[in-house]
């Protein structure tokens, strides 16, 4: 009689730990978004546009005028430098297909300095330095949210010519202070 008990309490133990953790049975494997960091507590779309790789790579593009991440895999993380001249390059074939596209184009994007702190100082030169953009809001906005997705960058500044250059945060104001995804929170993500 005294070995049925510990008998009974294993049976007991294995029916719970089979039917009580939650997850359901299934036939087939599929894949699973590994969690990563977040531009701020606002939702935000994810595209993986490159399903191989070991390392992730953050470039916020945009869906629809609003700021979205692509999550781009390669076998080895790119310097701060390499994700901004990949920003800069544009969305991929695969991305366009998905309706992503990018608010830089005639930009050029330099890493004036590098991570100090967890601050970057960008250099921006435009094409037609006399042209007004309508999108320059998001334009910045992508280049922050890029740089800031990286676990070593909190914020970014901006520079033409080796002065402060002052862009617009997320709800239009101009600024000269280094900025964070959270300046463009309202652009990010689905509205």
């Amino acid at each position: 009689m005294t070995g049925a008990r510990p008998i009974a309490v294993a049976v007991v133990a294995l029916c719970l730990a089979l039917t009580g953790c939650g997850v359901p049975a299934q036939d087939e494997p599929h894949e699973v978004a590994l969690p990563r960091r977040p531009l701020t507590d606002a939702s935000s779309t994810v595209v993986s546009a490159d399903p191989v790789g070991q390392a992730a790579q953050v470039l916020c593009l945009v869906h629809e005028g609003r700021l979205a991440q692509s999550v781009r895999r390669a076998d080895a993380a790119l310097s701060p430098q390499g994700q901004l001249d990949a920003l800069a390059a544009g969305p991929t074939e695969a991305e366009q297909a998905q309706g992503l596209s990018s608010a830089l184009a005639g930009l050029s994007l330099v890493l004036a300095t590098p991570p100090v702190a967890a601050a970057v100082t960008v250099e921006v030169t435009e094409a037609d330095e006399g042209a007004a953009r309508s999108d320059e809001i998001l334009a910045y906005g992508q280049i922050v949210c890029t740089l800031t997705s990286r676990a070593d960058v909190s914020s970014v500044a901006f520079t033409r010519g080796g002065q402060p250059l002052r862009v617009p945060r997320g709800d239009g104001t101009l600024t000269e202070q280094p900025l964070g995804a959270e300046d463009y929170q309202d652009l990010i993500g689905p509205p």
